[in-house]
């Protein structure tokens, strides 16, 4: 087996990022350094920055999309459904990439990948998330700007958003969609509170370079390797 290979399958990055990582020379097998293209078995030790590598059980990741009223949580003290429920019959365990509150609904990943799901909510990658959003009132152009410029909230001020797609609503609101990189709690809803807006509906549509697609509430399905590996170079 090709080592970048190898190294993917130990749930290290893409095979395209590990054959950086092996050029890097930060790889070795067997104690020697490795060369790009070079082949391992599973007998071999292989070792980056010094730590051992070991293949994963089967990876795992899936689109599902939240209903409101469900938590995103593997269980519920109040008995409220989860999002585990979902997928239980499934024979693995798998966790949620992050959360969507209760009232919230969308596009939410579950994987068993642990080093996927820590890439994904680590602030450092920034990967960006949209949201289609319906608030009370109307959004006025200097309200528009603060969403896109920054919103400051008790915990510090927002890094830029884009915000696109303004219409009325039909309940005589506004709907627009709205992209950040951030994870705060409850961001967005607290976004529009700190402008005087309340939200009516959120949900999110896109994931880094996954869209919710023509899932309907309660569905899901697997990713595909080249999405895996698409979310692996998110936000770079």
């Amino acid at each position: 087996m090709r080592l970048q290979k190898y190294m993917a399958d130990c749930g290290v990055a893409s095979r395209r990022a590990c054959e950086q990582i092996i050029e890097d020379g930060r790889v070795t097998v067997n104690g020697i350094p490795a060369d790009l293209g070079a082949s391992v078995e599973e007998t071999d030790e292989v070792r980056l920055d010094g730590k051992r590598l070991r293949p994963q059980p089967e990876r795992v990741v899936l689109m599902l999309y939240k209903p409101r009223g469900v938590v995103s949580t593997s269980s519920d003290e109040a008995g409220r459904k989860t999002v585990q429920e979902f997928v239980k019959e499934l024979p693995y365990r798998l966790y949620n990439v992050g959360r969507l509150d209760l009232n919230s609904e969308g596009l939410l990943l579950l994987t068993n990948d642990g080093e996927l799901a820590n890439r994904l909510m680590h602030p450092r990658y920034g990967v960006n998330k949209t949201y289609r959003v319906v608030c009370d009132g109307t959004l006025s152009a200097s309200e528009i700007a603060t969403l896109t410029n920054g919103v400051q909230l008790e915990d510090g001020i927002t890094a830029p958003a884009k915000v696109t797609n303004i219409r009325r609503s039909t309940t005589g609101g506004t709907a627009f969609s709205i992209t950040i990189h951030e994870g705060r709690n409850r961001q967005i809803r607290r976004m529009l509170e700190a402008i005087g807006h309340r939200t009516l509906r959120l949900k999110r549509e896109a994931y880094g370079n996954l869209k919710l697609g023509d899932l309907k509430p309660g569905e899901w399905r697997y990713l595909t390797p080249e999405e895996i590996a698409g979310l692996y170079e998110s936000g770079k």
